[in-house]
């Protein structure tokens, strides 16, 4: 594959050549950028980089993209995602327009259960080709590696069938894809006065089954109201931990329920959702290298609030924002939405922001030393926009597909024409 050389950037975004791995606190509003620049994307990596009146002759065969008018930027991380699932959900929907809470949908046989029940019915093969649909659509639309979680089984069989998808996914997939199991998402209808049975059906048959295949890098438990305490928390990670797979909590979206506490305890690499975060909550971050992520537009889908995240970086905590792309409570998984939301409803800056869904996303997928920012020998996924005035029009022209291309590998894949 040529060389491709990108020319008259009218500014290079995001770029870091520090080593850090992440952005904390204060640190976060920091943002390096370089105007009329261009970049030298080796085979399927950023080899060098600088302002065109400094460009060096290159006697590598290379093709030439002129990005006049255009920003340069590192590729969107989503860190959560549930893009495996077989059918939307929008008579929940309706539902809650007419009042009814998460907790009574759920109770009534919808959310988690309801998804379930339709995946139980679906091939392996059409659970795919839907997945990779989806898949292929967020590359487009600037994700450049991506978590995919299980947690619509709820049964041996359909949880590794859930597994088994996402591996297929990795194998073809062009971006970095993680796979997370999450089997404790909720309770099934058939062990609805077990909970200890079911407990004990994740630890003793789904956990073993998972490594024997080698299916997931991470597990991920429900730990919130209504779902699992953290002791059954602490119980499933502990059982985990023995297979390999690394913590990632859902923890705190409906009520202050100890899971930021419990994946602190079990050195979680990330807790997401956060919409309920006090000072005991950030204190107890603050010990910890556990990654804050927070789902902003799962707030705005269910009218849930907003994580704290001003506070938290006040405090001098790192930020990632994600999707939370799923059947339910995050329809949609276009991470410049994301983008907007999180500057009109988090009040984050611009800056801030993009450093949340870049390189504190790729922290939360260890993926920092291949993406996250515009970085020598880091992979060249890569966003290119439409000719705009700046970095502040992008989550501002919030109904808007601000993607002229992206890059993925080095390799040029048209935008999405149209939101």
């Amino acid at each position: 594959m040529a060389d491709l050389l990108l020319i008259n950037i009218k500014s290079l975004e995001g770029i870091d050549e520090s080593g850090r791995i992440c952005k904390k606190g204060s640190a976060m509003q920091d943002w390096q950028t370089l105007a009329n620049a261009w970049v030298w994307v080796q085979t399927d990596i950023i080899k060098a980089y600088g302002t065109m009146d400094n460009l060096p002759e290159i006697t590598a065969p290379y093709e030439t993209l002129d990005c006049s008018g255009s920003l340069v930027l590192p590729s969107f991380i989503d860190s959560h995602t549930h893009i495996v699932f077989a059918a939307s959900r929008e008579e929940e929907f309706v539902m809650r327009i007419e009042g009814k809470t998460y907790e009574e949908i759920a109770a009534a046989g919808g959310g988690i259960l309801n998804s379930a029940a339709k995946l139980s019915k679906m091939s392996e093969d059409h659970l795919f080709d839907a997945a990779w649909e989806r898949l292929q659509t967020l590359i487009q639309w600037g994700t450049g590696a991506i978590e995919i979680k299980s947690g619509y089984g709820l049964s041996v069989a359909d949880e590794l069938k859930m597994l088994r998808v996402i591996k297929r996914l990795k194998a073809i997939a062009p971006i970095p894809v993680k796979a997370t199991f999450l089997g404790a998402h909720a309770v099934p209808m058939a062990y609805k006065n077990n909970r200890e049975g079911y407990i004990k059906l994740i630890i003793d048959e789904m956990l073993p089954a998972i490594h024997a295949e080698a299916l997931a890098d991470y597990m991920d438990v429900f730990c919130d109201q209504g779902f699992f305490t953290p002791t059954e928390t602490a119980n499933l990670l502990v059982a985990a931990s023995k297979y390999g797979l690394k913590p990632k909590i859902h923890g705190n979206e409906l009520g202050f329920t100890g899971g930021v506490q419990v994946a602190v305890a079990h050195q979680a690499l990330s807790v997401d959702h956060l919409e309920y975060t006090g000072e005991e909550e950030i204190a107890c971050l603050l010990q910890s290298d556990t990654m804050p992520v927070a789902l902003p537009a799962c707030s705005f889908f269910l009218g849930i609030p907003y994580a704290p995240v001003r506070k938290m970086i006040a405090a001098g905590l790192p930020v990632c924002l994600a999707s939370d792309y799923n059947p339910g409570s995050t329809p949609n998984g276009r991470m410049g939405f994301v983008l907007s939301l999180a500057c009109i409803k988090m009040k984050l800056t611009p800056q801030e922001a993009m450093n949340a869904m870049t390189i504190n996303g790729a922290f939360a997928l260890e993926l920092s030393d291949i993406l996250g920012s515009i970085s020598i020998n880091k992979k060249a996924n890569l966003i290119i926009t439409k000719k705009v005035n700046g970095l502040a029009y992008l989550p501002y022209s919030f109904g808007e597909n601000f993607i002229a291309k992206v890059l993925v590998n080095g390799k040029v894949i048209s935008g999405v024409q149209s939101f």
